[in-house]
């Protein structure tokens, strides 16, 4: 299982790369496999300022549907337009790729509840 360890996680299988007050969002290796393949992605939050825990979108595989959670409060500034015509970039390399989301975080420093990859992969075993 590819857990890079420069990366946050979340409880929600989702990774954070956080560069100053942006943050770019994806789904992480282990929620990839266990989704199987991902045929579609909807992200239509682009512009809206969410709240931590609030879905900004959904991921669709073929045999389910899972919705994606913000990490933290911040505005959703970019979408992955790839993922919309090439959702199975997402299977192929959720870490690159494959992310979902940038977002312009509220308090850069609201980084609390985050998991390093050592506590993630505690976790998902």
């Amino acid at each position: 299982m590819n857990i890079p360890s420069e990366l946050k996680y979340t409880s929600d299988h989702e990774w954070i790369k956080i560069d100053g007050d942006i943050a770019t969002v994806g789904i992480t290796d282990f929620a990839q496999s266990e989704l199987g393949d991902i045929v579609y992605v909807e992200i239509e939050t682009v512009g809206d300022e969410l709240e931590k825990g609030e879905v900004f979108g959904t991921v669709e595989a073929v045999k389910t549907v899972s919705d994606l959670f913000m990490p933290m409060n911040g505005e959703v500034i970019e979408m992955n337009e790839n993922i919309e015509s090439e959702p199975e970039i997402v299977n192929e390399d959720p870490y690159g790729k494959g992310w979902m989301v940038k977002i312009k975080m509220s308090d850069p420093s609201d980084t609390e509840g985050f998991l390093s990859a050592e506590e993630y992969k505690a976790e998902i075993e």
